[in-house]
C-alpha cells in the first residue's frame, strides 16, 4: 500500500475524533419502485451499522444503475436490492463481534449469555487487517504452511473480558475498508453486478438466474470457499463463454440451474465439474449438427 493509501487509513480511523465521517444517510435512487424501497431502505440501516455511510453510499450506488434499466422489473430489482445488501455484509469474526455485542445490548440481564465457538482459517482471520499488514502476514503463513491451519475462536460474551474481546474484534470495522478480504469481496460483487448486466444484454431470459446466483455464496469459512469456488465454476464455464459468444447456450437459465443443483459440498467439485462438462458438450454437438445441416 502506498503511502497515500496509509494516510487515508489512518484518517478513517480517526476519523470519530478529528469529524471527516459524514454522518448523513444515503438517499435513495431517484425512481426507486415503491415495492423495492423497504427492502433499499433496510439494507441502508444495515450497511451503515456494518460499515458507515460511504459504504451504505456504495450500496446507493450500485442500486442505481439498475433502477429503469430494460429488462429489469420489480421483482428482479428486490432480489438485487437484498441479494446485494446480504453480500456486502458478507460474514466476518468482525461483524460477529458486532452482532454478539448487540445481542448483549438487546438481552436481559435476566437472560443467561452465551459462548460461540466459530472455526476460522488462518489466512481467514489475517485477511480481516489492513493490506499494508495482511499481505506480509499472509506470506509468512504460507512459507511457513500454516495458511490453511484452522484455529477455533471463543465470542464470549459471559465475562467483562469476552466482552472486551468482542469490542476489541468489532473496532476492526474502522480497517475493514483497507482489508484484503474487503478487496475480494468488492471485486466479487462487481463481477456478479457485470454478468447480470451483460446477461441482460445478451441473453435476458437468463438475467434472474444470475442474479440469484448470490446465494451460493454465505457464511464463512469452508462454507464460504466452497461457494465461491462453485461460483467462479459456473461463471467461468458457463454463463461468460456464452456472453462473448465462445459457447452456444440458447438456454443458460436452464444450464445455470442445472449446474447450480450439481454444486455439492465436495471440495474437489466433482459432480459440479461433470455437469458443468456435459452441458458443453451438448451445446458443442448441438451447434456442430446446426453447421453440418445447413
Amino acid at each position: 500500500m502506498s503511502d497515500r493509501g496509509i494516510l487515508s487509513s489512518l484518517r478513517y480511523l480517526l476519523a470519530d475524533f478529528i469529524g471527516e465521517d459524514d454522518d448523513t444517510p444515503p438517499i435513495l435512487p431517484e425512481g426507486l419502485p415503491e415495492p423495492v424501497m423497504a427492502v433499499a431502505s433496510d439494507a441502508i440501516h444495515l450497511l451503515i451499522e456494518y460499515q458507515g455511510t460511504a459504504y451504505a453510499q456504495l450500496y446507493v450506488d450500485r442500486l442505481r444503475r439498475f433502477v429503469g434499466k430494460s429488462g429489469v422489473d420489480d421483482a428482479m430489482l428486490t432480489e438485487i436490492a437484498r441479494l446485494m445488501a446480504a453480500r456486502m455484509s458478507y460474514e466476518d469474526l468482525i461483524r460477529i463481534a458486532q452482532l454478539k455485542l448487540a445481542g448483549v445490548a438487546d438481552r436481559s440481564r435476566a437472560q443467561p449469555r452465551s459462548v460461540d465457538v466459530r472455526k476460522f482459517r488462518l489466512d481467514e482471520l489475517v485477511s480481516v487487517l489492513p493490506a499494508v499488514i495482511a499481505e506480509y502476514l499472509l506470506d509468512a503463513l504460507e512459507w511457513a504452511g500454516w495458511n490453511h491451519r484452522n484455529v477455533k475462536l471463543r465470542f464470549s460474551s459471559k465475562s467483562w473480558f469476552g466482552i472486551l474481546r468482542l469490542k476489541m474484534g468489532a473496532g476492526l470495522r474502522r480497517w475493514r475498508r483497507y482489508s484484503v478480504r474487503y478487496a475480494k469481496e468488492r471485486v466479487w460483487v462487481e463481477r456478479w453486478l457485470h454478468m447480470i448486466d451483460r446477461s441482460l444484454t445478451r441473453q435476458p431470459a437468463a438475467a434472474s438466474e444470475i442474479v440469484q446466483t448470490a446465494t451460493m455464496i454465505h457464511g464463512y469459512g469452508d462454507v464460504y470457499r466452497q461457494g465461491m469456488a462453485d461460483w467462479n465454476a459456473i461463471i467461468d464455464g458457463l454463463a461468460k463463454p456464452t456472453f462473448d459468444g465462445v459457447l452456444a447456450l440458447p438456454d443458460l437459465a436452464d444450464a445455470v440451474a442445472q449446474a447450480r443443483a450439481a454444486a455439492l459440498p465436495d471440495p474437489r467439485q466433482s459432480a459440479l465439474k461433470r455437469k458443468i462438462a456435459e452441458i458443453r458438450a451438448r451445446a458443442v454437438a448441438s451447434s456442430y449438427a446446426s453447421v453440418s445441416s445447413s
